[in-house]
């Protein structure tokens, strides 16, 4: 430290002056002997800092940290003589042999040192463990057995010992350190590891079971949670079985048997969330040893197999949930699919037959089958199925997966007689008046298309897909006007509902009247202010320089609706605030991730701005999602020329749609 000023210097002096007065008057008082000499380094008097701590060791022969500190402050050829006298004075003092240690260059002298420390203090653990930290392995194994003897109530030395010795040896190392340390859990622990690891792990429960008992004979309380904590540290080690068999006589300690279900299944999500899978799966096994017949439990286990297991590990862990629970169509359906993504149709084709005879009346197990052999351009077998599904009282699901399949395969006729017969037994099932009329617009039969939707909308007057579709269809045939009439008789009906008010805002938009879309857009925010869709329309069609206090009102009335993140992503992305842009539309996918058009326009953002791999984990993180809804995602996805097409595709041709839909409305602006 430097002395710049007068005041320090004042500082120091009487700094000095109290500290002569303290060593004074207490001379045997070692700390002030320590702070006296520095006060002198501090002031630049290394050499007169030295006299004091020397003055102070003179003074307080037996104070460790008075020798401490003139080893500190020696020059490093004195600061081995100062050690040497200090443990000579104290030769009891464990901290002045470690500092010894520490002056030596070499580890050869420094294993001397603290040999000769052990002669002096042979019960010093800290001294065991630095020499045997230096030695080779079976030096080591000597010292460590010459450490038991001297500190026999040390679990470290005697595991430490445990480890370097034969596995006869091992075993016997381990049977004294009981019989010395017989309430210490991790011995046996150990001893259950050191079998496992020499592959007798028929031993390894025996062991931990006898462990248990052995400890509560002793009195001791068994901590399941710090058990829980053995379990995943032997995880850790790559003692699967030693941490299996912990879990399974553990895991009911202190429980009470109203809980468990519920206390087991949190344990093993949270030893997931650390990532001890084999902790979490052997809390399932033992949950699902007492509650056989608990479809929770096993779909939770499922779950687990699923992300970090293996195929074959999921497919036993099903087929055995299925044999106890053989009315539990989830699990059927899982494996069923699992077969199926692995690419063994014939074997997912099996497990749904199984199904069918345990749960023969179950209709998600027909269209599961039909969608298995739909999906593998099987749609003979698929019209089967469904055939014999409406003979035993299909629901409206299987009238309309059978018109979907003749729509394919382009069967007009048998489409149009599948959906009349549908309607006459399901009138309220709005899809079917949807895909009805669908139908008459691709043929062309516009004015059937329109009464279609006119009578199915008698029938289900709050059905917004049929209320909008009629209004493109009038739109499309007689005019802005009439769709007017019929959005705005929509509205009277289905009043505070944001899709029906934005189609209106769009078909003004669409034929050029922006001030009426405007006015339209103001009454939508008033009727449902809290409409993220709305908004995030409303951002875009305000001027640019109004867009950001737009985008904070949005945010401030929705907080994190995903339409207003990917609008406010919108805005930065055209003022090339990359990261931002990126972070926002992140923000949007993770929140709705169902929705297709966020992940187009995050992967649009990406193709211009990101790297090849920002490209890859957004395309990649969006076929895991398999969006299905967005209204540019749904219009390319069940076109019918796109239908079995992968997400993958459906995201690119989004992608393009979108890159087409903004060159229009620029060159509109031109």
């Amino acid at each position: 430290m430097k002395i710049t000023s007068d005041a320090e210097v004042s500082d120091i002096n009487k700094a000095r002056l109290l500290l002569k007065s303290v060593t004074q008057t207490n001379p045997k008082h070692p700390h002030g002997w320590i702070a006296a000499a520095r006060l002198e380094e501090v002031a630049g008097k290394p050499q007169v800092a030295q006299q004091l701590i020397r003055r102070g060791c003179e003074e307080c022969p037996k104070s460790e940290d008075v020798w401490l500190e003139a080893c500190r402050l020696a020059s490093h050829t004195d600061a081995k003589a100062v050690i040497a006298r200090g443990v000579k004075t104290i030769p009891n003092s464990v901290k002045l042999w470690m500092q010894a240690a520490k002056l030596e260059q070499d580890d050869v002298n420094k294993s001397r040192v603290l040999r000769k420390g052990l002669e002096h203090i042979p019960d010093s653990v800290r001294l065991w463990k630095a020499v045997v930290e230096l030695a080779n392995e079976e030096d080591a194994r000597l010292l460590l057995q010459r450490a038991v003897e001297c500190c026999p109530l040390h679990v470290e030395l005697w595991l430490a010992l445990a480890r370097l010795e034969t596995y006869e040896n091992a075993k016997k190392v381990l049977n004294r350190a009981r019989e010395k340390l017989s309430k210490e859990p991790a011995i046996w622990i150990t001893a259950a590891k050191l079998e496992e690891a020499n592959g007798n792990t028929a031993m390894v429960g025996k062991i931990i079971e006898r462990g248990i008992r052995a400890l509560q004979r002793e009195g001791l309380e068994i901590d399941r949670e710090m058990w829980m904590k053995e379990a995943e540290a032997a995880e850790r080690a790559g003692s699967v079985a030693t941490c299996q068999a912990i879990i399974h006589n553990t895991i009911e300690v202190g429980v009470e048997e109203e809980d468990r279900k519920r206390t087991w299944v949190a344990d093993a999500e949270e030893c997931k969330k650390r990532g001890s899978i084999e902790t979490a799966r052997a809390i399932y096994a033992h949950a699902l040893t007492v509650f056989l017949t608990k479809k929770s439990i096993w779909l939770k286990a499922a779950q687990l197999e699923k992300s970090h297991g293996t195929r074959e590990s999921l497919d036993a862990l099903l087929r055995k949930a299925v044999t106890y629970i053989p009315h539990a169509e989830v699990l059927w359906l899982m494996g069923a699919k699992e077969k199926w993504l692995a690419g063994d149709v014939p074997a997912a084709r099996a497990i749904l037959q199984e199904a069918y005879a345990a749960i023969p009346n179950s209709e998600e197990i027909w269209l599961a089958a039909f969608k298995l052999e739909f999906e593998n351009h099987e749609p003979e077998r698929a019209r089967m199925l469904l055939a014999k599904a409406r003979e035993r009282g299909g629901t409206e699901r299987v009238w309309m997966k059978s018109a979907i399949v003749e729509r394919e395969l382009g069967n007009t006729t048998e489409e149009r007689r599948l959906l009349d017969e549908g309607l006459k037994l399901f009138p309220s099932f709005f899809k079917l008046w949807l895909m009805l009329g669908q139908l008459e617009e691709r043929l062309g039969n516009l004015e059937k298309a329109k009464e279609t939707y006119e009578l199915g909308l008698k029938h289900c007057p709050n059905c917004i897909p049929l209320w909008l579709s009629l209004a493109h269809l009038e739109e499309k045939v007689n005019g802005l006007s009439k769709a007017r009439a019929v959005l705005t008789m929509a509205r009277k009906k289905n009043p505070q509902n944001p899709e029906l008010w934005l189609a209106a805002v769009r078909a003004e938009s669409r034929h050029g009247y922006k001030k009426e879309a405007d006015i339209l857009m103001a009454k939508a925010l008033q009727e449902c202010p809290t409409s993220g869709v709305l908004w995030a329309v409303s951002i875009e069609m305000a001027p640019r320089p109004q867009q950001k206090t737009k985008s904070r009102d949005a945010y401030k009335k929705c907080g994190d609706d995903p339409h207003v993140l990917t609008a406010v992503g919108k805005i930065f992305w055209h003022d090339r605030k990359v990261d931002k842009a990126r972070s926002w539309f992140n923000r949007a996918v993770t929140l709705a991730p169902d929705i297709g058009d966020f992940w187009a326009l995050y992967y649009k953002f990406e193709l211009q701005h990101g790297t090849e791999e920002t490209q890859k984990d957004v395309l990649n993180r969006c076929v895991v999602a398999e969006p299905k809804h967005g209204e540019k995602w749904q219009a390319i996805s069940k076109a019918v020329e796109n239908s079995h097409q992968p997400t993958e595709f459906i995201l690119k041709k989004v992608v393009v749609a979108m890159g087409k839909e903004e060159n229009a409305a620029e060159n509109g602006k031109i």
